[in-house]
């Protein structure tokens, strides 16, 4: 099976790719400005008896992956014609797209398990251009379990997202770590984009705060208090998911917090107290040659390093009296504060991944922590919760599309996804409390 060429799948999908009319600096940073094609998601067939729990959980994420896209309009089921396909000779296309469910593209397929093992055959077809070959066509082969069929959907969905978004990688299959303290402590957690597969990472039996994923994906840093004598030191430690295990780094002296990977992973910054004052420093990915980058009267802490251009860093710090958010080259220099309309507390920077937007939290004098955004040029601004409970540290989708966050909203601090326009709220986590996310880059 083989992706329509480039010049057929243009063509194919050009319902899909024009703008609105009226295009906001929101809605151009995040991609969510652009009209959306209608998909049909057919119910995969199962091929033999023992297949139909799994083709039906195959389609089932599939369409869970679109319709949280924020990039296609997903035909409800009951919209969905009679007559399902299994392969494109049995697709008939006037069904898909007369009333109603007047769809542009349908994702169709089937699953077959024999033995231990599983192959799932997927495609996706322009039923308004008949005549064309699938845009898409792949199959999957592997163990016949749940969590590898889930997987396969992951994937398709993932492609089909990439189709038609003009090459920007979709998001399901990235991972989001967290801090949990469902088992007596506090430690570091990780999950499915969509709250599967929640697993513990640590076992420290004490405190870890703040993970961060590095780059590629194999590291999560994070904030930890080994004992040192009878005392707890607040410490940067690492975590390889590669080894599933933690991995050394040094200990320096006071207290080390909040680290931050540079774009290309090669550098953590972090906060640390080692000269007295809390302030920024870098170190290489290894814990090697720390770098004071900050100096001043008040503390410096939750660096986020723009992830695009790598230059710029914006960071907390309370040396005006409250904490606000600063920016700053890399290297500590031209440090200038964000100013906002109001007064407060404003916490939590993180950069979208294509770093023209900065999300943060800011209590105003009036309210509550709620999630902002804002274009880092004109900071025109965005608020994205409201009367919603407390709610704080986002971190971005790779896709640019979603954030993570922090809320109180349900009556305990749970892990939320949504919208990065702050539509589609959705609670990850609901056993003990849950903090700190950070979404991967893949």
């Amino acid at each position: 099976m083989a992706i329509l060429p480039g010049a057929l799948l243009a063509a194919a999908l050009a319902f899909c790719a024009r703008p609105m009319a009226a295009q906001d600096w929101f809605k151009t940073g995040t991609g969510l400005g652009v009209s959306k094609a209608r998909v049909g998601v057919a119910d995969w067939a199962a091929r033999n008896p023992n297949s139909q729990p799994l083709a039906t959980e195959f389609a089932d994420v599939v369409r869970a992956d679109l319709e949280y896209s924020g990039i296609v309009d997903v035909v409800s089921q009951s919209m969905n014609p009679t007559q399902m396909p299994s392969v494109p000779a049995e697709l008939n296309a006037q069904s898909w797209t007369d009333p109603p469910a007047n769809a542009q593209l349908v994702a169709y397929g089937n699953l077959t398990v024999t033995g231990n093992n599983v192959e799932v055959d997927g495609w996706l077809n322009d039923v308004r251009s008949a005549g064309l070959p699938p845009v898409l066509g792949k199959i999957y082969r592997g163990a016949a379990t749940d969590p590898q069929v889930r997987i396969f959907a992951h994937q398709f969905a993932e492609e089909i997202i990439e189709q038609l978004s003009g090459g920007l990688p979709g998001i399901a299959t990235t991972k989001i770590a967290f801090v949990s303290a469902r088992s007596g402590n506090k430690e570091i957690w990780v999950m499915d984009y969509d709250g599967a597969n929640q697993q513990q990472l640590t076992h420290l039996r004490s405190i870890a705060l703040t993970p961060r994923w590095s780059p590629d994906g194999t590291r999560i840093a994070f904030t930890c208090y080994p004992p040192a004598g009878a005392y707890l030191s607040a410490q940067i430690c690492m975590f390889s998911m590669l080894t599933n295990k933690q991995i050394a780094w040094p200990r320096y002296s006071g207290t080390n917090s909040a680290p931050a990977w540079s774009p290309d992973g090669t550098k953590i910054m972090f906060s640390s107290s080692m000269y007295g004052n809390p302030e920024l420093f870098t170190a290489d990915s290894t814990g090697g040659r720390p770098k004071r980058i900050t100096y001043s009267t008040g503390g410096s802490t939750s660096p986020a390093w723009n992830t695009k251009t790598g230059q710029q860093v914006a960071f907390v710090s309370d040396r005006g009296g409250a904490p606000q958010i600063y920016m700053m080259d890399a290297d500590g220099s031209n440090i200038a504060k964000v100013d906002l309309p109001d007064m407060g507390y404003v916490i939590d920077p993180a950069w979208s991944p294509n770093g023209q937007l900065l999300a943060f939290s800011w209590r105003r004098p009036d309210g509550n922590y709620d999630i902002y955004v804002m274009d880092v040029v004109s900071h025109q601004l965005l608020q994205l919760t409201r009367d919603a409970g407390r709610n704080e540290r986002p971190s971005w989708a790779p896709d640019g599309r979603h954030l993570v966050f922090e809320s109180t909203r349900s009556g305990s601090r749970q892990i939320w996804t949504m919208l990065a326009d702050g539509s589609e709220p959705r609670q990850l986590t609901t056993v003990g409390e849950n903090e700190s996310p950070n979404w991967s880059n893949r």
